[in-house]
């Protein structure tokens, strides 16, 4: 049992090597499909990468700093959290409609302006350069150097998107038609003309192209150019919390994104100075609004103060209530600063910010120190408690109209030398080599995609390809191979020798005569051991008639036929071949004749035997009967008495009749063709027939009462897959 398994394991494994060996072979075999599929790829890719539009960057770098030199000094509360810089709300800012919209509307980056240049190869030819020949005056292209120039297109948002067509001409005038072709009408350089009833205008300020020239103009929706811009505008900060950010901007000119990037940086930093400066203005309008209300307070605290010490006749203050009172009045005055502080803070952030909580927590530590000094107020002597409450009031109203006046004065100063918070490092510059397409990048995926396509479709040929590769596989449908021909390469070359030079060249031999003209070619030779087989296999037949079919058109029966009677009667043999294929029969093609007076005509009546049968020049003993004139019946005709007795003479007079038949699964010739003959062998075409087709080839001779006696192998080529995987049945002895 074990045994078994193992024997079991070691085929499945046997057949899994063959497999695989059989995947190279084929791969070998097709190596130049695949290799003329690499370098199609390759080419495709290079010239792509030649004729696409280069995309340039440009990059730019921006440092956003935690704190401006002149920031606002009511924002010291905002350093007891230690904040780094707000990179990620400075990068959406950046990136916002509020920055991107306005450098749209500054750039007119909302109409687009191109030129109609020439089919695939006219970008190509402008970005080399290349300026309008002689021959292309009043062409409809444009080439290298011909712009124009568009400052405003207002129109209706029906005709936002839409594509117009602007042809040139003149220096001063020009035509606008829409997407359909049809004219709008004309305007003239400088002015703001209308077209569809005043729904579209345009304003050209300057054209520098020759009469004739197109260009195509469209003005898009705002927002979907803001988004372009966005899509080709990137913002990332350059390490991890460094407050430095990259910029950088895609295009296809250089120096339009150059342009446009240093405009976003200059729409930033203004926007952000204003910002900041924006924040300081709106903190002196609230200083100055405070500064009449506590100058009014101190006053009045001041005139308390004095009134109750002439009522009291001048009490003085003990020295451990003047320590009280000053440590009361500090703790005031902490209180108001950061009572200021929160005013400002609350019209930026809410209560639950971090930086808004921290004030709050300070507060209220500040007041917990209040109450405790309130209530060692409370423990002194009523005159003392009086005279502490006016006092503090006093001093803690004058500390905070002192505070007030200094913060009014620096936010004076901070409003006057607001510079912001951002600062541009590097300005826009534009990397001088594209960095699109990756041209390298681009060839070696086109050659990896074309290596995958060219292994792709050798697979898929091998896969629909079910032709027969082995004689075992003949042999499996039980009809014995009695020879393996191998592919002549002579044979192709003499084919394509007479093609070029005509009739001349197969004048010294018939073209399909390779047995003499090649003697010594291995398919000849294989010819012969076919000769050899058949002596002894037609001593059993009842005549000496010899057929050969085939499946299928284009197998080589012609070939097998004329080559095999030639080597037969170099043998010594009088032989004669039959062309009884009377619709496409070519036998008289392979001795360079024609189709006329042959087998049709003796059937029909129409010629004798004599006068049909052809001897060939050059090859003694051989002889051959064309297919005759192409008749309408040729059934029929082979069914009549008069092949019976054409076959009977002709089997008289000659050692050998070999008889050239239709494909049997074609027509039903070769069934009553082989009713009438000693020996039948079918013909199978390597890679060509499949298993299938030559079965019921032979189901289909046997049907109609023909045994075939055995089978030839034809055209075997020496190939990878059928050397690794089946072996190769062809050996030469020189």
């Amino acid at each position: 049992m074990t045994t078994s398994n193992t024997s079991t394991t070691s085929t499945a494994s046997n057949h899994e090597e063959i497999d695989i060996r059989r995947l190279l072979g084929i791969l070998l075999d097709h190596k130049k499909w695949v290799m003329a599929s690499v370098l199609g790829f390759a080419l495709i890719g290079i010239l792509y990468a030649s004729l696409a539009t280069p995309i340039y960057r440009a990059d730019a770098l921006v440092q956003i700093e935690s704190d401006s030199p002149g920031n606002n000094p009511l924002q010291e509360v905002s350093s007891l959290l230690g904040e780094k810089p707000p990179t990620l709300s400075e990068i959406e800012i950046i990136r916002s409609r509020m920055v991107l919209g306005q450098a749209v509307d500054l750039l007119n980056l909302d109409i687009n302006v191109a030129p109609v240049t020439l089919p695939i190869i006219g970008a190509f030819l402008e970005r080399q350069g290349v300026g309008r020949p002689g021959f292309a005056n009043g062409w409809g292209y444009a080439f290298s150097g011909e712009t124009i120039a568009v400052s405003e297109m207002p129109m209706a948002d029906a005709y936002l998107g839409k594509t117009f067509t602007l042809e040139v001409e003149d220096s001063y005038t020009y035509r606008l038609r829409d997407a359909d072709g049809e004219s709008l009408g004309s305007g003239k350089v400088g002015q703001l003309s209308t077209f569809l009833n005043g729904d579209v205008a345009m304003r050209v300020t300057s054209i520098q192209a020759p009469a004739g020239a197109e260009f195509t103009v469209q003005h898009v929706p705002r927002l979907a150019a803001i988004n372009g811009l966005r899509g080709r505008f990137e913002v990332g900060e350059a390490g991890s919390e460094t407050g430095i950010l990259s910029w950088s901007l895609t295009g296809p000119d250089p120096d339009a994104a150059k342009k446009t990037l240093n405009t976003i940086a200059d729409i930033y930093y203004s926007q952000n100075v204003q910002r900041q400066s924006e924040e300081a203005r709106k903190s002196l309008e609230f200083l100055n609004t405070q500064v009449p209300q506590i100058r009014s307070q101190l006053n009045e605290s001041e005139e308390k103060l004095n009134e109750y010490r002439e009522s009291k006749d001048s009490v003085d203050l003990s020295l451990e209530t003047k320590s009280v009172l000053e440590r009361i009045v500090n703790l005031e005055s902490q209180l108001n600063e950061l009572e200021m502080s929160e005013a400002e803070i609350s019209q930026r952030f809410t209560k639950s910010h971090p930086t808004y909580q921290a004030l709050l927590e300070k507060k209220a530590q500040l007041q917990r120190e209040r109450d405790n000094l309130d209530k060692q107020v409370k423990g002194l002597p009523e005159t003392q408690q009086e005279i502490l409450r006016l006092q503090r009031d006093v001093e803690v109203t004058n500390e905070i109209y002192v505070q007030l006046l200094n913060k009014v004065q620096e936010t004076k100063i901070a409003e006057a030398s607001t510079v912001g918070n951002v600062r541009i490092l590097d300005g826009a510059e534009v990397l001088p080599a594209p960095v699109a397409p990756n041209k390298p990048l681009l060839v070696a995926v086109a050659i990896i995609v074309g290596l995958i396509v060219g292994v792709a479709a050798v697979f898929l040929r091998a896969l629909f390809n079910r032709g027969i590769e082995t004689q075992e596989q003949i042999e499996d449908l039980g009809l014995p191979v009695y020879a393996t021909i191998p592919l002549s390469d002579e044979q192709g070359k003499l084919n394509r020798r007479v093609k070029r030079s005509g009739k001349e060249y197969a004048r010294s031999y018939p073209s399909g005569l390779l047995a003499a003209r090649n003697p010594a070619d291995v398919s000849v030779e294989a010819l012969r051991g076919l000769r050899t087989s058949l002596h002894f296999a037609m001593l059993e037949a009842g005549n000496n008639r010899l057929m050969i079919t085939g499946p299928s058109p284009g197998v080589g029966k012609s070939f097998v036929s004329v080559n095999l009677a030639t080597v037969c009667a170099q043998a010594g043999q009088r032989v004669l071949v039959v062309d009884a294929d009377m619709r496409k029969g070519q036998i008289h093609s392979a001795f360079g004749a024609a189709s006329e007076n042959g087998l049709s005509d003796v059937l029909s009546g129409k010629q004798g035997l004599e006068e049909v049968i052809r001897p060939v020049d050059k090859v003694d003993n051989l002889y051959y009967v064309a297919r005759g004139m192409a008749p309408p019946n040729p059934s029929e005709l082979l069914m009549t008495s008069r092949f019976s007795d054409f076959l009977a003479q002709v089997s008289e007079r000659f050692d050998l009749v070999i008889v050239d038949s239709p494909p049997i699964l074609a027509v039903t010739d070769a069934a009553i063709i082989g009713k009438q003959m000693g020996t039948t062998l079918m013909l199978a075409r390597f890679q060509t027939n499949p298993v299938k087709e030559l079965e019921l080839a032979i189901s289909r001779l046997r049907t109609a009462g023909v045994e075939p006696r055995g089978a030839i192998f034809n055209a075997v080529e020496r190939k990878a897959a059928t050397e690794y995987g089946y072996g190769y049945y062809h050996y030469s002895y020189k």
